[in-house]
């Protein structure tokens, strides 16, 4: 069986390797970063492609789905959130009962990790001026705006938000929740997507507690939402007698080069990792490179350098777990996806830079948006799942939900607006976007189609196994879950035989600071130690001990 999965992998990574191995036609940079879905009322979409800025312009020689273009590294992952943008708005423009005589629309903007270019492309969106010549308080162009759809990270948010806040502009977050974002004093009109981590903390150490793991690392983001996860995981770990080896945060200015963050990363072989894509990015690059084999690293979220793929073997994730919130899967979407081409979808000038370095076309002489001699019947479905995956992920879920919390606001605006005054022919639908806020509000405290789920996934986790041996196999496979709101001693549920730990295991892992006592033994604790850290010493005279600790 290993021989096969291994033969699979060699060839899938040959065959996607074989796109970086060309010279890149100029057609690849001249194509913008930005395009337009036209539509009666507009949505603003910040999604963000890429990982960071380099200075290469080539396609990386070893790790297939990453493309280098303009100083921009693209994560071709990232891809299926404007997909699910597409996909919600496609669903919306063809229901006759939600938005009648209305079409939704959508401008696209690539953001990168610089807060100079977050601003300028949000000016560039208002004034609707794609020069970087802005006019404050000016739209130069007759568009009908809605609300800004944005994320992954609070910090490109708190950005995006404070400039929009200024104009009561309706935005709409798929980020990780936010505690800070939730200050409606400060950001009275953002509304996020993503159900709040109340559980997280209780569910991983349920697990620590079922594995009988007491010794264990913590690393997360030196920032309010790292300091209030601390502490609720050492509230429940105090609970349940497990202990912390070590606590390491970071800052946003982490680098690989800072070695001193490893030095005692070997005293436990169970880490968790908590925070977001961004927030994360160098620590789990570091990981990679480090081949830190023997550790269970216990996550929070799905990154991309998880799923990379490359000609080494071994890899520092396969074995980890993942913690992530429970969603219906939505397998319109799928189909969606298998679907979508470049001809279908003319506007995204994202597909045929994708089906360019995948499906061997090659760019018209007198057009770069035009392809020629592509391979037939190419579709996204085919790419493995470390370059693409079909199945909707939870960022795509909130962007979805956030569609349809604005086709739903729009639904009742434009309802309100007919009772009090009829359209009057060939004018349709006129409003100002902080009108849209009301709306907004009312959707979330009823509940509505687009957050009815949020009250339930609060507290319920599916937990997925990384099956990452050789490297670029890229699954993730449910192997359990967790519902807080299930009974005591039901609240966690595994198939222990589906886990797939790390290579250096035979068996379940441990991870404790000190074995147990065996029997006639006692635990004697260690001054200046963790209670988790104990010698065992023979019990006096007339005690007796007939069960180990």
């Amino acid at each position: 069986m290993f021989s096969w999965i291994f033969i699979f992998w060699f060839l899938q990574i040959n065959k996607f390797v074989s796109a970086a191995n060309y010279i890149i036609s100029s057609c690849y940079y001249k194509i913008s970063e930005e395009f337009h879905h036209e539509g009666d009322v507009v949505i603003g979409a910040f999604l963000p492609l890429h990982t960071f800025h380099t200075g290469k312009k080539k396609p990386h020689s070893t790790i297939p789905y990453y493309y280098l273009d303009n100083k921009i590294q693209y994560n071709f992952k990232n891809y299926q959130y404007i997909l699910a943008l597409q996909f919600a708005i496609e669903e919306i423009n063809g229901n006759p009962n939600l938005l009648p005589n209305i079409s939704l629309g959508f401008d696209f903007y690539n953001v990168r990790f610089t807060g100079k270019y977050i601003l300028d492309i949000t000016f560039n969106w208002l004034t609707a001026l794609g020069d970087g010549n802005h006019i404050p308080n000016y739209n130069c162009k007759k568009r009908n705006f809605t609300a800004a759809l944005r994320g992954t990270s609070w910090i490109t948010s708190a950005q995006i938000g404070t400039l929009l806040q200024l104009f009561k502009f309706p935005q709409i977050t798929f980020g990780p929740y936010d505690l800070l974002l939730s200050d409606h004093g400060q950001y009275p009109s953002l509304y996020q997507m993503a159900p709040k981590d109340t559980s997280l903390s209780l569910a991983i150490v349920s697990l620590m507690v079922h594995f009988r793991w007491s010794w264990v690392g913590l690393i997360l983001p030196d920032d309010h939402k790292g300091n209030k996860i601390l502490s609720d995981f050492r509230e429940e770990m105090e609970r349940k007698d497990i202990c912390l080896a070590f606590v390491k945060m970071t800052s946003e200015t982490w680098t690989s080069y800072f070695y001193k963050f490893w030095e005692n990363i070997d005293e436990t072989n169970v880490t968790i990792i908590y925070g977001d894509i961004d927030s994360l990015e160098g620590v789990m690059r570091n990981i990679e490179q480090r081949l830190l084999t023997w550790n269970i690293w216990i996550m929070n979220i799905e990154h991309h350098v998880i799923d990379r793929a490359d000609y080494f073997m071994l890899d520092s994730f396969h074995g980890s777990l993942i913690f992530k919130h429970h969603y219906r899967e939505n397998f319109e979407f799928t189909k969606f996806i298998q679907r979508v081409n470049p001809n279908k979808y003319p506007e995204d000038i994202y597909l045929p830079k994708l089906w360019y370095l995948f499906f061997k076309c090659s760019f018209s002489a007198t057009n770069c948006h035009v392809l020629e001699n592509c391979q037939t019947n190419a579709s996204l479905d085919v790419f493995p799942r470390h370059i693409f995956d079909v199945a909707m992920n939870a960022e795509s879920t909130s962007i979805y939900n956030g569609v349809y919390a604005v086709a739903h606001s729009l639904h009742e605006m434009r309802l309100q607006q007919l009772q009090m005054q009829p359209y009057e022919n060939g004018k349709g639908m006129v409003f100002f976007p902080w009108q849209l806020n009301t709306f907004l509000k009312h959707i979330e405290v009823r509940d509505k189609k687009s957050l009815d789920w949020r009250q339930k996934i609060d507290t319920e986790y599916d937990i997925l196994n990384i099956w990452n041996l050789p490297k670029g196999l890229g699954l993730k496979v449910k192997i359990g879950s967790f519902s807080a709101n299930a009974p005591q001693g039901q609240q966690l549920s595994l198939s222990e035989q589906m886990i797939q730990w790390p290579a250096i295991f035979s068996e379940i892992p441990q991870s404790v600071c000190s074995e147990s006592c065996g029997l006639g033994f006692r635990k004697v604790t260690m001054k200046g130690k963790a209670i988790c850290c104990y010698k065992c010493t023979p019990c006096a005279v007339n005690e007796i001990s007939n069960e180990t600790d």
